[in-house]
């Protein structure tokens, strides 16, 4: 896909017609591919599922750029009933939660409190919280607040996308820390002064990322749907004898489902990023660009009677 037309894609994410057409109708045009239903109990059927077929679970109820307390607050409130219900169904699950949405567009304050609660629900039910990174002007922060709640309790990691320039500085002071860290190409629209506008350059970007983590003993997410960089991934823990429960790969729910089932067959630990919730279509959207297959497959959708 062009530049040109991503930029298009992801512009929108935040038009308020589509929003509203999206979200009265897109579900059934296409969306329940990659979003697993609107309420947590459709999130819960949807895990159980993914475990029974050997694969593990990150679930994520959508949500991002909250601007009130109030609002960060519900959010939060969400997040808990998943971690609840993770334990009460003993699912092989865990949370990912993105700052944005419990919080730090208000501030860091208002984010770390709802975390921190989030935080010791995770420690009693013996669970581990995946703190998402969203655009490149929220990631000082977004690492601020990390490196806060991981000095409280280790049962937090965070991502790091390999498409900004400055991305393996900050896994460097992540892997001192031991922190367990999600590597991702990045889905996003950056600019060129602060991220790699190429495809080829982000790639060779991701598998220098993921030879650096691997590297310092630290546990690896490798989430990608490349192959190519699967290959490497597997290659590379081959020749250093890195064990198999240093890292994992992660994949988007509703995206190379067979590649999935292949590599957990393979005995590789694989895990399924879940989202559901009302505040679905930003992250639609996302997944709309990065791959041409996906626009045909909802316009498919319109088409049918």
């Amino acid at each position: 896909m062009s530049t040109l037309a991503r930029k298009a894609i992801l512009s929108m994410a935040g038009n308020r017609l589509m929003t509203g057409l999206m979200t009265r109708h897109g579900l059934k045009l296409g969306a329940s591919r990659f979003v697993a239903g609107v309420t947590l109990q459709d999130a819960v059927e949807t895990a159980r599922k993914l475990n029974e077929q050997g694969l593990a679970v990150t679930l994520d109820l959508l949500g991002e750029g909250v601007t009130t307390r109030e609002d960060a607050r519900t959010m939060a409130e969400g997040c808990a009933a998943i971690l609840e219900a993770i334990h009460r169904e003993r699912l092989d699950a865990n949370l990912s939660v993105k700052p944005t949405q419990l919080g730090l567009a208000i501030g860091a304050e208002a984010a770390m409190e709802n975390l921190t609660q989030l935080q010791d629900i995770a420690k009693r039910t013996g669970n581990f919280i995946r703190i998402d990174m969203e655009a490149s002007d929220t990631v000082d922060a977004t690492l601020d607040v990390v490196k806060r709640l991981y000095a409280r309790e280790p049962n937090v990691g965070t991502v790091i996308q390999a498409y900004l320039y400055r991305s393996p500085k900050d896994l460097q002071e992540l892997a001192e820390l031991g922190m367990n860290v999600r590597l991702v190409k990045g889905a996003y629209l950056e600019p060129p002064s602060v991220a790699y506008p190429k495809k080829a350059d982000t790639d060779e970007a991701f598998k220098r990322l993921i030879a650096q983590h691997l590297s310092a003993g630290c546990y690896t997410a490798v989430a990608t749907h490349d192959e190519a960089i699967i290959a490497f991934t597997k290659r590379f823990v081959e020749e250093h004898a890195i064990p198999r429960h240093q890292f994992e790969f992660q994949m988007l729910y509703g995206i190379r489902t067979e590649l999935q089932r292949q590599l957990a067959g393979e005995g590789y630990r694989t895990r399924v990023y879940v989202p559901f919730g009302t505040y679905w279509y930003p992250y639609f959207v996302r997944r709309l660009a990065e791959r041409p297959a996906n626009v045909w497959f909802v316009l498919a959708n319109l088409m049918k009677p």
